[in-house]
């Protein structure tokens, strides 16, 4: 299982975000975390309209944890950033259509492991993702020297 870059992302926001109790601009997190401000821009707006996430406009805005973001469920969050999307895609192209569509057990097989997959993060918390050590190295980015 991959996960697509914009739930990367939107867990190390959430992570960052756990660990840092002051407000971070987009900026900060972008240089912090690697990651284009565009692109991070989008995920935060996702996030804040998931509630993970209390963003401040204007000068001195930003971002910081929304109260309950700490006890979400990373299984429950990963499922919704990543949507309904299969392993595989058998529908593919409709000109050229799989072969095997109407007898295949392997989408179901891929199903099931799926959903294993997201049933093993359902038991960890946001905030269990930024506990001790992870914490310290979390509180870290963007403050090395080049």
């Amino acid at each position: 299982m991959r996960l697509n870059r914009s739930t990367d992302i939107g867990l190390r926001v959430l992570m960052l975000a756990t660990a840092r109790a002051d407000q971070l601009t987009i900026d900060e997190l972008a240089g912090s975390l690697a990651v284009p401000r565009h692109h991070l821009a989008k995920v935060v707006q996702r996030l804040q309209k998931l509630r993970l996430l209390e963003t401040v406009r204007g000068r001195g805005g930003g971002v910081r944890l929304a109260p309950a973001a700490r006890d979400a469920s990373v299984g429950a969050l990963v499922r919704e950033l990543e949507g309904a999307t299969e392993v595989v895609d058998c529908d593919g192209d409709p000109a050229e259509p799989c072969p095997l569509r109407g007898g295949c057990r392997l989408r179901g097989a891929l199903r099931v492991a799926q959903e294993a997959f997201y049933a093993s993060l359902d038991p960890i918390t946001v905030g269990e993702l930024a506990a001790p050590p992870t914490r310290q190295v979390l509180l870290t980015l963007g403050t090395r020297q080049p």
